[in-house]
């Protein structure tokens, strides 16, 4: 039961086990090799010339598993993806991290991998939305624009000589992310697709599902840029009653996030993938059933998801047939 840490009852234990089993046994007849174990021997045609990646060893002329994990094929080259392993990032990926450091040029920032990444100055759109070099103000207003401790949204450009990865964020849709929660879930968990920014129009939510396993939830924006000040005019100019009451965020909005983010950290505790759809319909069973927030991370909750989740693969299974 992937050592789940819930007080569950006698009944909710073996309904939970039934489940899982049965999520299993689906798994199994939809690709029977796709998971594997240490020292399991993976199937593969030796006429073709194919590739050994990482994960893999030649064993009695047989190509064998040295980690756990899922088998992964790209054209000829075979490899293990370890699960429960840190972020392995490549280009094109969509991040969230947190800044750590401002220097020179460059934010450094936490986004679950062995090294910091680097943004750099130049690798961003300025405040004022126009293409130009950068100056020495620009670098003295830095801290303006992100400082310690804020939450960024970017994309993997490349990766250094060192081995250190550098991030670029020329897009209205990264930037800096405010009035919201911030969810930290296995990397293996949120697959790469086309779309990992999603506008729940029904909650008036903005969800952002980093590759890196950090997962944001907040409230939305219309433009990203807005969100990032600039340090010269925002310390000439002070702020208002009326404009401190436009950055309260209501009641509603908060009952919202809270929820979604909890849909999350449940689906992150079975182990199911994590996508906008799913985090969806799990909160639409939280709202049938009417459970509150707070419940949400219950043992029954949990139980719930577990079954619905059998229950609508198991349809799936069938309709392909």
């Amino acid at each position: 039961m992937r050592g789940l840490q819930l007080p569950l009852s006698q009944t909710q234990r073996i309904r939970l086990q039934r489940a899982l089993e049965k999520l299993q046994s689906l798994s199994c007849k939809a690709n029977s090799d796709a998971s594997v174990t240490v020292a399991d021997t993976i199937p593969v045609n030796y006429e073709d010339a194919l590739l050994k990646g990482h994960g893999t060893t030649d064993l009695n002329g047989d190509l064998v598993a040295t980690v756990c994990g899922v088998v992964e094929r790209i054209n000829k080259l075979v490899y293990v993806r370890a699960l429960r392993a840190r972020y392995k990032p490549e280009v094109g990926d969509i991040v969230v991290g947190r800044v750590v450091e401002v220097s020179q040029k460059r934010w450094r920032l936490e986004i679950n991998f062995s090294l910091d990444a680097i943004l750099m100055l130049s690798s961003m759109n300025m405040p004022d939305g126009i293409q130009r070099r950068r100056t020495a103000l620009d670098e003295l207003n830095m801290r303006g624009i992100f400082e310690e401790n804020d939450v960024v949204c970017a994309e993997v450009r490349n990766f250094q000589h060192d081995g250190s990865l550098q991030l670029q964020a020329r897009s209205q849709k990264y930037g800096k992310l405010e009035k919201g929660q911030l969810l930290i879930v296995d990397p293996y968990l949120v697959k790469k697709s086309k779309q990992h920014f999603h506008h729940l129009e029904q909650f008036g939510i903005d969800l952002v599902l980093g590759r890196n396993g950090f997962i944001w939830v907040g409230e939305h924006v219309e433009a990203r840029d807005s969100m990032v000040v600039d340090q010269a005019n925002s310390s000439e100019q002070s702020m208002v009653p009326e404009e401190k009451n436009k950055t309260h965020t209501p009641l509603e909005m908060r009952q919202n996030i809270c929820r979604i983010a909890n849909a999350v950290r449940v689906l992150s505790t079975l182990g199911f993938s994590i996508d906008a759809d799913l985090i969806l319909e799990t909160v639409e069973l939280s709202s049938t059933v009417k459970i509150d927030i707070h419940d949400m991370l219950g043992s029954e909750f949990h139980v719930l998801v577990a079954e619905r989740e059998a229950e609508r693969r198991s349809l799936v299974g069938k309709r392909k047939r």
